[in-house]
């Protein structure tokens, strides 16, 4: 396909290939195998000032399939990993792509509901946890499918002396690890994780026959519109995404020198398909992950940026503005940072411009979902601003804007995004009417974002169909109302929503959380006067400490309209 119908390629920086070639592997296990050996010297990650090598994850995670295989699992197996940043989780999700089966990334903060629902749908029959989440394990393990459990502490891999104290002042200290009785019924098994890999160490990891087409991960969406489905990710689907990602991010990285000595922060959840697939890239090039198991504490996660150079800090919006707000965060040498990678939420101008100023280093905007394995569109690394739009397809990747009925639509038209590419999942795991909905007949799955490409390629995000606000028969979207009111100074983060309006059938309601006492509703008012027109004026405007956010960090707007 030509410039003609991807305009986008015409826009793409030096050196960014058009297409990427996924069949260069069998499979992601042989990705990752072959980075083991290359690299197994260097260090591929480090948690509390504790270091592994690439060897010891090739080691361990060997142990650990050769294991899960002892347990006499079948071939694509679902195996869930409930764990948080730290150096357990890339052991065990190596472990069980080498054994042969499918990785489950469950949320560690799931509820039991949440939890029973995805161990069921999946139909994990193994889980590897984290014993501080045990009690929500125990909760639900007698209606799932689940057979063997692995329990790790949180210090188990962070060396002999230092991670017995952490587990010890995790456990008793911090009281972080709730009581908890796993029941040892119908053959069910329940090992401590330092166990199944002594144990694992003695056994042959045995070969298992993959394919690009075999499944490697079921990723669960966040389940916005209900219960949570599973994207169905091969190792196709993974490998073109790591491909694509190493196309796009080397050459913005080429000051660094040798790749391998990249260090990049792993502050977003690993179970979250953007760190996910972060670091996978951080393993195909032999480079290393800063590991921060809880983000949250911004100063512990500021000391950490402190400690050594850092070239690559992927996050959303909402932890971008978190850092910014922090007193000690200006102290930090910002000088090697050369990619600020956004994505997961919209970025706001406001933040974008901030983090320009305070760290010298252009806040990226990206966009993807668990469905495209988080790659879709990307601005260039190149990029002397913020642009405002999603940017452009990666390699190999057509984006098309479409009506209802499935029609693409002329460049400028507002329609729905819709993507195809090699990293573009082959539909939900067992949802044949979902997927019936999602694809068009001519294979692009719908996005249900909201969109325009003009003529550079480069796509703008208008909104998600469902928070379309309808003001008097206008269309109002609240990412532009956000990126206007995030520019206002004293505010910190902002989130509008629709509300119902006798007279124009919805109202803008927008929740602000401001950092100057003296900003008041008419400042903002006045603010959004002077940048929107009248029918896009907010009508409520209501200050809040915090705005409700998901795990990963994106704003929920659905509960700020269910609490208005």
């Amino acid at each position: 396909m030509d410039t003609e119908h991807r305009p986008w390629l015409a826009s793409y920086p030096d050196g960014v290939p058009h297409e990427v070639r996924p069949e260069q592997y069998a499979s992601l296990t042989q990705l990752l195998e072959e980075s083991f050996r290359k690299h197994a010297a260097r260090p591929v990650s480090v948690c509390m000032e504790h270091w592994m090598t690439y060897r010891e994850l090739d080691d361990h995670s060997r142990a650990l399939g050769a294991w899960l295989q002892s347990r006499g699992l079948e071939p694509g197996a679902r195996v869930a990993i409930m764990l948080p940043n730290i150096p357990q989780f890339a052991v065990t999700m190596a472990a069980v792509l080498r054994a042969g089966y499918t990785c489950v990334n469950v949320n560690p903060l799931y509820t039991p509901r949440e939890l029973e629902q995805q161990l069921k749908d999946s139909g994990a029959t193994a889980i590897v946890i984290l014993e501080n989440f045990g009690k929500t394990l125990s909760d639900v393990i007698n209606r799932t499918p689940v057979r063997h459990v692995v329990l790790t502490a949180l210090g188990d891999l962070l060396g002999p002396w230092s991670g017995r104290w952490i587990t010890f002042a995790v456990r008793h200290l911090a009281k972080m690890v709730p009581p908890y009785r796993l029941p040892l019924t119908e053959g069910r098994t329940v090992t401590p994780f330092p166990a199944a890999l002594r144990e694992g160490a003695n056994l042959q990891l045995k070969p298992t026959p993959q394919t690009l087409a075999s499944v490697a991960f079921l990723q669960y969406t966040g389940g916005t519109t209900g219960l949570s489905k599973g994207a169905v990710l091969t190792h196709r689907n993974i490998v073109a995404a790591i491909l694509q990602a190493e196309a796009w991010f080397t050459p913005a990285l080429g000051r660094v020198g040798d790749i391998s000595r990249v260090n990049a922060i792993a502050a977003l959840p690993l179970y979250h398909i953007f760190a996910l697939t972060l670091c996978l890239l951080a393993i195909r090039w032999g480079a290393h992950m800063t590991l921060i198991p809880n983000p949250r504490d911004i100063g512990k996660f500021v000391g950490v940026l402190k400690k050594r150079p850092f070239h690559m800090l992927p996050a959303v919006n909402t932890l971008f503005n978190a850092l910014l707000q922090h007193p000690q965060f200006r102290s930090i040498d910002f000088s090697p940072l050369a990619v600020s990678q956004a994505g997961g939420m919209a970025a706001s101008e406001g933040t974008a411009k901030l983090w320009r100023q305070v760290t010298g280093c252009v806040m990226v905007e990206g966009w993807g979902m668990s469905e495209t394995c988080a790659i879709g569109t990307n601005n260039p690394l190149d990029t002397d601003g913020f642009s405002g739009t999603i940017g452009l397809p990666l390699p190999g990747i057509d984006i098309a804007i479409k009506d209802d009925a499935g029609r693409s639509l002329a460049l400028g038209e507002r329609g729905e995004i819709c993507v195809r590419g090699p990293n573009v999942m082959p539909g939900y795991y067992q949802q044949p009417e979902e997927n019936a909905r999602a694809f068009t007949p001519d294979g692009f799955l719908r996005t249900g974002d909201i969109g325009e490409m003009d003529p550079r390629g480069y796509t703008r995000i208008v909104d998600r169909k469902k928070d379309m606000i309808l003001v008097s028969g206008f269309n109002v979207f609240p990412n532009e109302l956000e990126n206007v009111i995030s520019t206002c100074p004293g505010v910190v983060e902002c989130a509008a929503v629709g509300v119902p309006d006798e007279k124009q059938g919805e109202a803008i309601k927008v929740f602000v959380v401001k950092n100057d006492p003296t900003l008041t509703e008419e400042g903002v008012a006045g603010h959004c006067r002077q940048h929107l027109t009248g029918y896009k004026l907010p009508k409520y405007i209501e200050f809040r400490d915090e705005l409700p956010k998901s795990n990963v960090g994106k704003i929920l707007r659905r509960e700020l309209r269910a609490a208005t």
